[in-house]
Parts: C-alpha cells; sequence; structure tokens
C-alpha cells in the first residue's frame, strides 16, 4: 500500500458521531496518520509488531497500523461510543481480528508492547492533557509515536519531558492539521493548525538508544 492510497483509506474511516469537546475527539487526519505510520513502517516498528493505540477514538491510526502489517494492536478508549466506531471501521475493512478494542482509561491500561502510536488531547480544553499518555506510552513500550502541538514551549516540553522519562526525540515532522467545526466554540467551518509528529525512544542507561 502507497502512502497516499493509506491516506484516503482512513480518511474515509467513519468519524465520531457525537464527539464530547471534554476529551478534545478530533479525528486524525488521514495524510497526518498516513505520514506517522509510514515513518513508523520504514523504520520497522509496524509490520509484525504488537502496537497499541492510547485514546484510539475512531481507530483510525489502529486501523492503519494493522494495514501497515501490525501484528497485533491493542485500541484503548475510554468512550465506548467511539470504540463501537472503532470496531465498525475495522470490521468494513476486513480488520476485526487484527485490533482488540478495550473500553478503558489509558492509565489502567498494563500490556507491554513494541510500539505505541497516539494522537492524545493537545491540552487546549483541559492543560496538560497529554502527559497521561505520554507517560503510560513510555511505561509499556520502547518505541513512541505521537502528534503535538507545533509550538515552541510544546517542543521545549517535549523533549524535557521525554528525557525526564528515559526516552529521546529521534523524529519530529511538522505537518498542517485540519480540524473541523464541530463545537459551539467554534468560529470557523475549519481550523488549521500546525502539528509535530514525533517519534520517541527509549534509551539505556548510558544514554543510547535501546
Amino acid at each position: 500500500m502507497r502512502k497516499k492510497h493509506l491516506a484516503m483509506t482512513l480518511s474515509r474511516l467513519k468519524g465520531f458521531s457525537s464527539p464530547k469537546p471534554e476529551l478534545e475527539q478530533y479525528r486524525t487526519p488521514g495524510d497526518v496518520a498516513a505520514e506517522m505510520l509510514w515513518l513508523a513502517g520504514s523504520l520497522g516498528d509496524i509490520a509484525g509488531k504488537v502496537v497499541a493505540d492510547l485514546g484510539a477514538g475512531t481507530g483510525v491510526l489502529a486501523v492503519g497500523a494493522c494495514l501497515m502489517g501490525a501484528g497485533r494492536v491493542y485500541a484503548v478508549e475510554i468512550d465506548e461510543h467511539a470504540l463501537a466506531v472503532a470496531g465498525e471501521n475495522a470490521r468494513a475493512l476486513g480488520l476485526g481480528d487484527c485490533i482488540e478494542f478495550l473500553h478503558m482509561d489509558v492509565s489502567k491500561f498494563s500490556e507491554t508492547v513494541d510500539t505505541v502510536v497516539m494522537n492524545p488531547p493537545f491540552g487546549s480544553q483541559s492543560p496538560h492533557a497529554d502527559r497521561p499518555f505520554l507517560l503510560k506510552a513510555f511505561e509499556v513500550a520502547g518505541v513512541v509515536y505521537s502528534v503535538h502541538l507545533a509550538k515552541p514551549e510544546v517542543r521545549r516540553f517535549i523533549e524535557t519531558f521525554s528525557v525526564d522519562n528515559g526516552f529521546r526525540v529521534s523524529h519530529r515532522l511538522s505537518m498542517p492539521f485540519e480540524l473541523p467545526a464541530q463545537f459551539f466554540f467554534h468560529r470557523k467551518p475549519v481550523e488549521r493548525i500546525l502539528v509535530d509528529v514525533y517519534r520517541f525512544e527509549r534509551l539505556t542507561v548510558d544514554g543510547t538508544p535501546v
């Protein structure tokens, strides 16, 4: 599958039927998801691996990981309605057996995995909402891919936070991210922001990648 085809396939998946602003439930754009997964695939972090999508929402990254050849994917999501849509999306592509859907807070997830892929809350509604996701990802995986706002203060935080938790940023890609108007406080039909797609890798005690 080519990256363009992957992006188109993920863009066609069903989105949130009733997104919750307090959970910052925005669908991960197909091009952003494809960029992350293509990078992960090129570095050997997807095919045949056990992958977790933390805060899976409607399953865009979980489905994409399966399409990229993941051996097993855990889709972890606290919103049961979003998780039901994720199940529909997976079954529509014949991927139901590839994904285990877990209705729980990410803090309760305890499986050890090879790779985490996630698009956590940006913290616009609840400051630091991304931290529990990063902490859990750093706990359960050796390689983590995540999306965050491309702002200087966020970049400084990410760099420091990852090192403090035994990881380092190995890659960072910046790209546009479209937010459709879906909540009462939105003033534009589509808000275009800039995000960073990160790859983190665990460090050994002497500071070298595992």
